[in-house]
């Protein structure tokens, strides 16, 4: 293998490197190696819009093609595991599971349900208010999963549709993370960076007076103008069942004599009434769900329908059908459910989770991006956001939710808490707030502090705690921590700045602080709020000191505009979590998104400079 080349000419040649040696690599020229890592960062861009491969997956690559290259120095790539931004949002995962596990926020839940009845809109106003408050101190996307079934409950009540509520839920949640440090991973992972490069600190606190301005302008646009924008459409359950009337799985067997022998399952009259679904047939121990058209009816085939109480009685009077006991009283529920970043049926195809045999549940329909999909289901791969219609007994889809991780979108979730230790849970998120706000220790320390403290006094317990933590939103983080090391190794960063430096130099204060806000929205929207934030920032700051002005307020901007994604269901996790449940096209946010993200960066614009000035 050869030793990296920095320093060496276009005719020089590389030298062997000793063995063992971690910069072991081929190495580029030090005059290719800015555009080669610009080349790898649009590849890696192009890769995350078009969706080829995980997020994480293409950050990893990226990283390890700088390190093969020699683009990232090893000792550089080291380094960047020193950084405090993700091992902090590692913590603060944790301690969002044990205010989870102990039924923290379920307070506010229970007062919902308990308002809603009487005063439904001072209940959703409540709700609002909540969320925005709690994203300020967690991360905002579990307290998204546990507001999903509150507000489509809530919708009920006010007669309107999930797709009004739950779009102003998800930019609530965005919003309230927005007014402190650690209200998102984007906000950390900014002042990480921008550490990295020489900077002050961000405080707690320091973004608090503009993230309330932002909230407080989003609350008006929401509510005067969003409104009229929102879409009043129905989610995948309200579409495609019927929860009027009871349903229940019936298996029905053909017996030798049977005069559907022979014939096309889907082509049978007594199938295809408008009570019954035709779900599965069933050959010895094989399903032949996957291609139902081509099923021809044998002697002793099952047949599994989903079918109404008076189609069920029908049924059993037939004498080409002969019932089977098992199944043919088992009363069914179609359940809408939601497919979470902790979900572990993330990644595995539907196939492969053999639900009809583990659990009596069937997959019907499945919604992604903006479709919905109800054909060749055991060959599609669950995503997160995904929305899942499921048909089964209520007890195996309680069950199979509690053993995966599942959210009923329709139905507040119960479950065990362990609410005498909420108070303590409580307390250790205060005490990272205070003690990092009294200056006391760094938000890392405190966050550790409060890890143990969870862990030690059982609010959670150790297996359950790190099922919280998003390893693969980590390691995408690590990743993009590497790539922007290799893009300010390499001299990638001093390219761009000096290509983009004299355009902003002769720009005022207000459409320098537009034109970044901008940049840094659209990358946001078309890939990832953290790799936009980690790629974005060291340019910035480069350009701040090439145009003579004080980096901050252009690290603000990158900040509010990483996090503050509302025009698409993809830049922003909260907006996938909410797509298919409020049945949403992709329109829809572009519709009332946009002129919320042009608003707010005009705003953004004309704030930032009066309280960091340049």
């Amino acid at each position: 293998m050869l030793a990296p080349l920095s320093g060496l000419g276009k005719d020089a040649r590389p030298s062997l490197a000793r063995p063992g040696d971690p910069n072991d690599v081929i190495a580029l020229p030090e005059a290719y190696q800015a555009l080669a890592a610009l080349l790898i960062v649009g590849g890696m861009f192009v890769l995350f819009i078009r969706e080829t491969f995980p997020t994480e997956v293409v950050g990893i690559t990226g990283s390890a093609l700088m390190l093969f290259l020699g683009i990232l120095p090893y000792d550089a790539a080291i380094t960047v595991l020193s950084n405090s931004a993700p091992w902090t949002i590692g913590a603060l995962f944790i301690v969002m599971g044990a205010l989870v596990r102990t039924g923290a926020l379920d307070v506010f839940t229970r007062f919902a349900n308990e308002s809603a009845t009487r005063n439904p809109k001072i209940a959703l106003f409540g709700m609002l208010v909540f969320v925005v408050i709690f994203s300020a101190f967690v991360s905002n996307t579990p307290v998204v999963v546990i507001m999903i079934p509150v507000f489509v409950q809530l919708s009920r009540t006010l007669g309107m549709t999930p797709s009004q509520l739950l779009m102003p839920l998800s930019y609530a949640a965005i919003l309230g993370g927005t007014t402190t440090l650690i209200g998102t991973s984007t906000n950390l992972l900014v002042d990480g960076v921008s550490r990295s490069q020489g900077l002050e600190p961000f405080t707690i606190f320091e973004v608090t007076p503009l993230g309330i301005a932002l909230v407080i302008w989003g609350a008006i646009y929401l509510r005067f103008i969003g409104a009229r924008l929102l879409p009043r459409r129905e989610s995948l359950a309200g579409a495609l069942s019927n929860r009027s009337k009871m349903k229940f799985f019936t298996e029905v067997a053909i017996p030798e004599d049977s005069a559907l022998i022979g014939r096309e399952v889907t082509e049978v009259e007594a199938f295809k009434r408008g009570g019954v679904r035709l779900i599965d047939v069933l050959r010895g121990d094989a399903s032949l769900r996957r291609d139902l058209t081509a099923v021809v009816l044998q002697a002793g085939d099952r047949v599994v329908l989903r079918t109404e109480m008076s189609e069920l009685l029908g049924l059993q009077q037939s004498k080409d059908l002969r019932m089977v006991d098992k199944l043919s009283s088992v009363e069914t529920q179609t359940v809408e459910v939601l497919i979470t970043p902790g979900c572990t049926m993330v990644g595995r195809s539907l196939g492969n989770l053999r639900l009809r045999r583990r659990y009596g549940v069937y997959p019907l329909a499945v919604h992604r991006r903006n479709q919905n999909i109800g054909r060749q289901l055991d060959d599609l791969v669950v995503r997160v956001g995904d929305t899942l219609l499921l048909e089964g007994n209520v007890a195996d889809i309680q069950r199979l939710a509690s053993d995966v991780g599942l959210v009923n979108v329709s139905q507040p979730s119960e479950r065990a808490y362990r609410r005498g230790h909420a108070p303590i849970a409580l307390g250790a998120l205060v005490a990272i707030v205070l003690g990092s706000a009294l200056g006391l220790a760094p938000i890392l320390m405190m966050s550790v502090f409060a890890v143990a403290f969870v862990l030690l006094t059982r609010c959670i317990d150790a297996d359950e705690a790190f099922d919280f933590v998003e390893g693969r939103l980590l390691a995408l983080i690590f990743s993009m921590l590497a790539i922007g090391a290799g893009l300010e190794h390499s001299g990638a960063v001093e390219l761009i700045v000096g290509h983009v430096a004299p355009l902003l130099k002769t720009l005022p204060h207000f459409f320098v602080i537009w034109s970044i806000f901008l940049l840094t929205s659209i990358l946001t929207e078309l890939v990832t709020n953290n790799a936009v934030a980690v790629v974005v920032t060291p340019i910035v700051i480069g350009l701040a000191h090439a145009i003579g002005v004080d980096p901050r307020p252009l690290v603000v901007a990158v900040m509010v505009a990483a996090s503050a994604s509302f025009s698409t269901p993809i830049g922003y996790q909260t907006n996938t979590l909410i797509y298919g449940p409020g049945g949403y096209k992709f329109s829809d946010f572009m519709k009332v998104g946009i002129p919320l993200n042009l608003s707010i960066g005009i705003l953004s614009a004309l704030l930032i400079p009066l309280i960091w000035p340049l």
